[in-house]
């Protein structure tokens, strides 16, 4: 199973796994998949909306990451919000919240700042950009400004030693490669190397002089707000390390996703920039309050986040021997403290202005006490970059080979599930369209000539 779940992730194939994987238990359990591997007691997949629900709020203190996760994690994320549990897990929540209270996010010179550097990178209308690399290096660099006041810089310098070594560092730790042990602290120091020099600055202040800082949104940064809280540069690196993880990844990913849908769907591109034409114009940056007016831009993000989810998968261990409810007319099921959890079509913001989600089935910043801090943070810089770019462009297109993105079976030894995406379909659509077309044409005397090549931006 392992290899298998591998080697779909590193093809993009997790839905079509989960999705092979849930088909194998009887119709009447399809939601629950029990595993005996070592080194764990038992291995436990769920999908089921009572399960989450439990394990994130009513039996929240029975889960957590766990000792295995908090180990694996250490030398990269520390002591920090994302890798523990209890007593540390709170310290650490406490210490970040006060960052994301709606008047620091409200703030939206970083993002328009971070919008325009972005947007400079564009190339003229109607010729081809790679968008999702950009976005990865535009949403770093803003996240290292709002935590050290400085951006990372990587949108001009994507050769960055900071830069490469993030990627390192997380490629390896998600791969969880013992093999590369040195080339993974060799990354870490290289991050660190790049985060000190701000933390020490930082405590080098006073009392009065940080105090001094925080009456200032321009100057204040999350640095100054940990600061103000502990005086320890350990405690202060290991959250600092944790942030930029959630900050980039989960905000270009999603942003990348909902461009790959809208290139596939014009008539939704037209709505929405025809909504933030009317709110904002051509030229205005939008205000806080715009951003949350605008309601298909915030169904379309919801859309993409519904689809595409930041984090596909959740993974608990349990603290403590406790059960899940086991449905009507079942008995609960036991788990036993050491067991390990982990935890999804067509494309349609249309659908949110009449249907809502049942509760527990759509998760994308978590849920319970260990819910997303910075959810309205992210929310806000997606929003605020996609009503920038439908100001400046009318069309986006596609420029890949819609045929291929999502049609690669799982692997050649195991399941072959097939997951076409929604583009892929109306790919197929369009392409059946235009040979029924050729067709009549020919039947007609008329000459065909095939349609120019799709173009982003």
């Amino acid at each position: 199973m392992f290899s298998e779940l591998a080697q779909a992730q590193a093809e993009d194939r997790l839905f079509g796994f989960y999705m092979w994987l849930f088909s194998k238990p009887p119709p009447d359990s399809q939601n629950f998949i029990e595993f005996e591997i070592p080194p764990f007691n038992r291995l436990l997949v769920t999908r089921d909306p009572d399960h989450i629900k439990t394990i994130l709020t009513s039996k929240f203190s029975d889960f957590g990451k766990g000792p295995v996760f908090h180990r694996i994690w250490k030398p990269f994320l520390g002591d920090g919000i994302f890798s523990t549990d209890g007593k540390l897990w709170h310290g650490s929540r406490s210490l970040i919240r006060p960052m994301f209270i709606k008047d620091r996010v409200s703030d939206l010179a970083k993002f328009e700042r971070g919008a325009q550097a972005f947007m400079a990178q564009l190339p003229n209308s109607g010729q081809t950009v790679e968008l999702m690399g950009l976005l990865y290096r535009a949403t770093l660099d803003i996240t290292t400004e709002f935590l050290l006041g400085h951006s990372a810089g990587s949108l001009d310098n994507p050769e960055l030693a900071f830069i490469k070594a993030f990627d390192e560092v997380q490629k390896t730790q998600m791969r969880i490669a013992v093999m590369y042990r040195k080339e993974y602290q060799r990354g870490i120091k290289t991050l660190e190397a790049f985060i000190m020099p701000f933390v020490e600055k930082t405590l080098a202040l006073t009392a009065e002089e940080l105090e001094e800082i925080g009456k200032s949104d321009k100057d204040f940064t999350f640095l100054h707000g940990l600061a103000s809280f502990t005086r320890d540069p350990k405690v202060i690196r290991d959250q600092i390390m944790n942030i930029p993880l959630a900050g980039r990844d989960t905000t270009a990913g999603t942003l990348s996703w909902a461009f790959y849908e809208l290139a596939a769907y014009p008539e939704k591109w037209a709505r929405l920039r025809e909504e933030v034409l009317s709110t904002v114009g051509s030229h205005k940056a939008p205000t806080y309050d715009d951003l949350k007016n605008m309601r298909y831009l915030r169904y379309t993000v919801n859309e993409t986040l519904r689809l595409y989810p930041a984090l596909p998968y959740n993974t608990r261990a349990a603290l403590n021997d406790t059960t899940l409810p086991g449905g009507p007319g079942r008995s609960d099921i036991a788990i036993l403290k050491g067991d390990a959890f982990a935890d999804p079509s067509i494309f349609s913001p249309e659908w949110w202005y009449n249907w809502q989600p049942q509760a527990w089935n759509f998760v994308p910043f978590n849920g319970g006490p260990r819910i997303c801090v910075g959810q309205n943070f992210a929310m806000t810089e997606m929003a605020y970059f996609m009503v920038r770019i439908l100001q400046r462009y009318e069309r986006l297109e596609y420029r890949g080979d819609w045929g291929h993105s999502f049609t690669r079976p799982i692997s050649s030894r195991g399941p072959r599930w097939e997951c076409p995406s929604p583009c892929s379909r109306l790919w197929e659509k369009r392409e059946k369209e235009e040979e029924e077309a050729m067709r009549d044409d020919e039947a007609r005397g008329l000459s065909w000539h095939p349609p120019r090549p799709p173009l982003l931006l």
